[in-house]
């Protein structure tokens, strides 16, 4: 094949796939002038711009001098079974405890006091008579609420958090026998602003007694959502979750974490207005192959407004010195019952 003969076929296929390449071209805009035409769209304005998700920063917003006041709730039962035999407990508690914000630093961490104001507890023992205590009313607990009366109206821990809700410091100062170091304390907000439907997870380490006497790390979160926002409330859905392999005897010793509810969350004030909490677990085999568990919980939080503790006082100054001027003409008073700061941790 001569040179001349290969250029002439090399032009020729050149020739032929530009022909193919201007008719593919004229197709197209034959369709897209028949499109524009016809009053039909454009096919590049078929595609939809990606909407805006709207986000929200989350982040605790308190001052020094501060003072968050909560009423909370807490009802909890248990029933179990061990070798047929069956017993059943209750108990119930009504306490206000209190946030008071000793210092916020310039890196934006809060400390405050955490204190338990008052507390009303009421006991239903297997084959008891229910025990109650009073915070307001009993000078003396009775037995078996010594540690709640110890633990009211004085500093339960001093604790130091960031914007988000991590917990930076932690000092304890009254334990009690079953004070958990991990115990929740201040709701974990997410490190960037989030859209509804975003989650994000709080990591914990929980150390298990095992039946042989040794112990055992459990790995465990809390996981949040963020599923609301109205006017200006965000819902977050919280639950506890265990990430380890267990068995019935460990599910005993976690059981009262294993919690599930929704936050309600100020995102303008920057603070936590109420939460409900449930637990209701069954457990089986965990003391044997017949044995088992049932526990029901439920926790109520709700931040109380400042009015309502200011409205209190004059009455109490009216009350008080009603009696004062009725103890004039006496030569002796009955002591007057305590009446300092009071409560307990839930």
């Amino acid at each position: 094949m001569t040179h001349r003969v290969f250029t002439r076929r090399l032009v020729s296929i050149f020739a032929a796939l530009l022909g193919i390449f201007l008719v593919a071209v004229q197709a197209t805009a034959e369709e897209n002038v028949a499109a524009t035409s016809s009053g039909g769209p454009a096919l590049i304005a078929l595609v939809p711009e990606k909407p805006e998700v709207k986000q929200y920063d989350l982040r605790y917003k308190l001052k020094r001098g501060d003072v968050l006041r909560y009423e909370i709730t807490h009802r909890a039962s248990i029933r179990s079974t061990i070798e047929q035999e069956t017993q059943a407990a209750q108990t119930r508690t009504d306490s206000v405890k209190l946030w008071k914000v000793t210092d916020v630093l310039k890196s934006g961490e809060i400390e405050f006091i955490n204190v338990v104001e008052r507390v009303q507890m009421i006991n239903q023992l297997p084959d008891r008579d229910p025990t109650k205590y009073d915070s307001d009313r009993d000078k003396n607990p009775p037995p078996g609420f010594e540690d709640a009366a110890k633990a009211i109206g004085v500093p339960l821990s001093i604790v130091r958090i960031s914007p988000r809700g991590k917990v930076i410091r932690r000092d304890l100062k009254v334990r009690g026998p079953s004070t958990d170091e991990d115990a929740p304390v201040a709701l974990r907000l997410p490190e960037e602003p989030v859209a509804i439907g975003d989650t994000w997870d709080e990591p914990f380490e929980v150390v298990v007694t095992l039946e042989n006497g040794g112990t055992k790390s459990i790995q465990t979160r809390r996981h949040h959502e963020l599923v609301n926002v109205a006017s200006g409330i965000a819902t977050i859905k919280a639950t506890y979750q265990v990430l380890s392999p267990i068995d019935a005897a460990i599910e005993c010793q976690l059981v009262q974490r294993l919690m599930e509810g929704e936050v309600k969350f100020d995102i303008e004030a920057g603070r936590v207005v109420g939460q409900r909490m449930d637990i209701d677990k069954r457990i089986l085999g965990f003391a044997g192959p017949t044995s088992s568990m049932q526990y029901i919980m439920r926790m109520e939080e709700k931040l109380l407004e400042k009015e309502a503790k200011i409205a209190a006082k004059p009455a109490e100054k009216s009350t008080a010195s009603q009696k004062s001027s009725k103890n004039k003409t006496r030569t002796a008073t009955r002591p007057r019952s305590q009446q300092g700061t009071r409560t307990y941790r839930r």
